[in-house]
C-alpha cells in the first residue's frame, strides 16, 4: 500500500524562497575588511542569489558543474551558498588557510570551472592560479577596491533582472555542495552534499534540543563558511529567519565580543581554541562588554573541557558541546541535559555537557570492537561508526575505501568512543592519537581536558613520545595563560585525582602556542614532528 502524501523534493531553493517570503526584513550583518559593518536582508539575499544563479547559467554553467569560492564569512559568501545551487551547480568552498599547492590540488580534483574570490584574497589566488585550469575568475569587491585587470567584477557579473528566473529541475539527491576533508593523514578527499541531505541536516540542527534555532535568534558564525557549510547553520538560520552575523577575517576575541554586543547575538559557533581566547578576554575585562543574557555557544572540532563550560557559566554564556565531521555534513551529536539531570550538582552537569552528546535524529551510531558491535554501557570502548541521511557513503573521484567504510554501509569515523545507556557518546581519542604504554591505552583527550582545568593553563595537547621499555609515553605540551605560572610538579599533582600514576605524563614542554589545523583544531602531526627526537623521561 502506498501513502497518499505528495512527493515534494527537498531543495535548498525552498529555504531561499521561504526566507524571502516570510523573513524578508530579517538582517544579515557582516564585517568589511576595514571592520565597518555591511547590512543587508533576506529579501536582498533572495534577489541577489537569483541574480548570481541567472548569471552563472548565462555564463555556461550547467547542472552538476562545480563553482568554487575562496571567501571569508560574509553576506556575499551567503549569496553563493544559495545562488550556486539555485543554478543547479555545486558550491565548492575552498579552504583559504591551506597552502597554495593544496588548494590547486583540490580545485583540479573537483574540476572547478568558475571561482568566486574576495578581492583581499586575490594575492593568495594568484599563487595557485598557474597550477589550475579555471575558465573564469570573478572577484567580489568586499573592500571597495578596484577589481584588478583580467578578472570579472562580481557586482557587474550579477547585475541583471532575475525576477523571471526559473530554477532548473533536478532530483533532490543531486549534488548542491562539496567540501574536502582536512587531509591530515593523506590527500584531502571530497565529500559531496545533496539538496536532500542539506535540508534534512538544517532541520536536524534547528531542533529545540539541538541548537533551538528560531526567528528570535541572532547567530554569529565564527566557524568558517569554507569548511563543512559552516556546520550547516547558515541554511538552518535562513530556514527559521534568524538574523545572521559574520565576522569576515576579524577573528580576534575583542572583535568577536564587539559583534556579539552590537548585534545582540544569541547563538555563536566556533572551535574551542576560539572560545579559549574569548574566555581569557572576558576574565581580563569582564565589564567591557554588555552581552545579551543567556548566549548559547555551539562548540565543536575538539573536546570542550568541563572547566571551560564552568568558566563561561560565570559570564552567563552556555556551551552546547557537539561532535561531527566533514563526512557528516557535519553535525552528528550534540550534548544537552535531560530532565533527570536537573537536580544533579553543577559539577556533574558540566561533566555530562562535556560529553560529545546524543546523536541527532536520523543519525545512527555504533561502537565496534574486534568481535562486532559493543553494548551501550558507557564502559565498552571501540571504533565509532555512523550512518544516516546526511552521512557520506563515499568520497568524490575516489574508490570506496574499506578503511573508511564497512561492507554493511557504515562510516568508520576514526574516533575511539563509548556510549552510555542514556545515549551519550564520549570520544576517548582519535585512533591515531591514542597512546599505548606498556600494552595499556592512554587517552590523550582525557589528559588534555584535565590539564586545561588548571587555572594557569590556557591550552594543552598530549602526544606519544618514544620510550625504550614502555614503547610510548605521554608528553604534555602546555601553553600557560599570560602572567600565570605553574610548575611540572603542580600540574602532575593536579592530575593525580583523575588518573592512575602510570597514566600521568612525566614529560612536559611549555610552549608559546599549540599548532593548529586550517580549521582551528590542534595539529598533533606537527607536534609529533616537533618532538620526534624526544625520548621519554619516565623511569624504566
Amino acid at each position: 500500500m502506498q501513502s497518499t502524501m505528495m512527493h515534494m523534493p527537498l531543495m535548498i531553493n525552498q529555504i531561499l524562497e521561504r526566507a524571502n517570503q516570510i523573513f524578508g526584513n530579517r538582517e544579515i550583518v557582516s564585517r568589511r575588511p576595514d571592520k565597518s559593518l555591511h547590512r543587508t536582508t533576506y529579501g536582498a539575499l533572495y534577489r541577489r542569489s537569483r541574480q548570481l544563479a541567472a548569471a552563472l547559467v548565462e555564463a555556461g554553467i550547467r547542472p552538476g558543474d562545480r563553482v568554487a569560492t575562496l571567501m571569508w564569512n560574509h553576506a556575499f559568501h551567503l549569496e553563493a551558498y544559495f545562488g550556486i545551487p539555485a543554478a543547479g551547480a555545486v558550491l565548492h568552498t575552498l579552504n583559504l588557510r591551506l597552502a597554495p599547492d593544496d588548494i590547486a590540488y583540490i580545485i583540479n580534483d573537483a574540476q572547478d570551472r568558475i571561482l568566486l574570490v574576495d578581492d583581499i584574497l586575490v594575492p593568495l589566488m594568484e599563487k595557485f592560479k598557474p597550477m589550475v585550469k579555471l575558465e573564469r575568475i570573478i572577484v567580489v569587491p568586499t573592500s571597495g577596491a578596484r577589481v584588478p585587470e583580467g578578472y570579472d567584477n562580481y557586482e557587474q557579473f550579477i547585475e541583471r533582472d532575475a525576477s523571471a528566473y526559473r530554477y532548473p529541475e533536478f532530483d533532490e539527491n543531486a549534488a548542491c555542495g562539496m567540501c574536502y576533508t582536512s587531509g591530515t593523514t593523506g590527500r584531502p578527499k571530497g565529500v559531496v552534499y545533496s539538496h536532500r541531505s542539506t535540508v534534512l541536516h538544517a532541520l536536524g540542527v534547528a531542533l529545540p534540543d539541538c541548537l533551538d534555532l528560531s526567528v528570535t535568534d541572532a547567530v554569529l558564525a565564527v566557524t568558517p563558511m569554507f569548511h563543512a557549510n559552516s556546520w550547516g547553520v547558515p541554511y538552518a538560520a535562513a530556514m527559521v529567519g534568524a538574523n545572521q552575523v559574520y565576522p569576515a577575517q576579524h577573528m580576534g576575541a575583542a572583535d568577536l565580543l564587539d559583534l556579539m554586543e552590537s548585534e545582540q547575538v544569541t547563538l555563536a559557533m566556533g572551535v574551542p581554541t576560539i572560545w579559549l581566547t574569548i574566555q581569557q578576554a572576558l576574565e581580563a575585562e569582564s565589564m567591557r562588554w554588555k552581552l545579551k543574557k543567556g548566549i548559547r555557544m555551539m562548540v565543536g572540532g575538539s573536546a570542550a573541557p568541563p572547566a571551560m563550560i564552568a568558566a563561561f557559566e560565570k559570564h552567563d554564556l552556555s556551551i552546547k558541546h557537539g561532535w561531527g565531521m566533514t563526512e557528516l555534513s557535519p553535525v552528528g551529536t550534540l550534548s544537552w541535559l535531560k530532565p533527570e539531570h536537573a537536580t544533579l550538582p553543577a559539577e556533574e552537569q558540566y561533566g555530562i555537557r562535556a560529553l560529545q552528546g546524543i546523536p541527532l535524529p536520523l543519525v545512527e551510531l555504533r561502537i565496534m570492537g574486534d568481535d562486532g558491535p559493543m553494548s551501550w554501557d558507557g564502559k565498552s570502548v571501540g571504533e565509532l561508526q555512523a550512518r544516516g541521511p546526511w552521512v557520506t557513503g563515499g568520497y568524490y573521484n575516489s574508490p570506496t575505501d574499506p578503511d573508511k567504510f564497512t561492507p554493511d554501509g557504515w562510516l568508520r569515523t576514526g574516533d575511539v568512543a563509548s556510549i552510555n545507556p542514556a545515549g551519550y557518546m564520549r570520544i576517548s581519542d582519535r585512533t591515531k592519537d591514542l597512546i599505548k604504554s606498556g600494552g595499556e591505552w592512554i587517552s590523550s583527550v582525557d589528559i588534555e581536558n584535565a590539564i586545561m582545568g588548571h587555572p594557569a593553563v590556557a591550552e594543552a595537547a598530549v602526544i606519544a613520545v618514544k620510550h625504550p621499555k614502555w614503547d610510548e609515553r605521554p608528553l604534555a605540551a602546555v601553553v600557560l595563560k599570560p602572567g600565570s605560572e605553574a610548575s611540572i610538579e603542580e600540574l602532575r599533582k593536579h592530575l593525580e585525582a583523575h588518573f592512575a600514576k602510570w597514566q600521568i605524563p612525566d614529560d612536559w614542554a611549555f610552549i608559546d602556542a599549540i599548532p593548529r589545523t586550517s580549521t582551528g583544531k590542534f595539529l598533533k602531526t606537527r607536534l609529533r614532528d616537533d618532538f620526534k627526537s624526544w625520548v621519554s623521561r619516565t623511569p624504566g
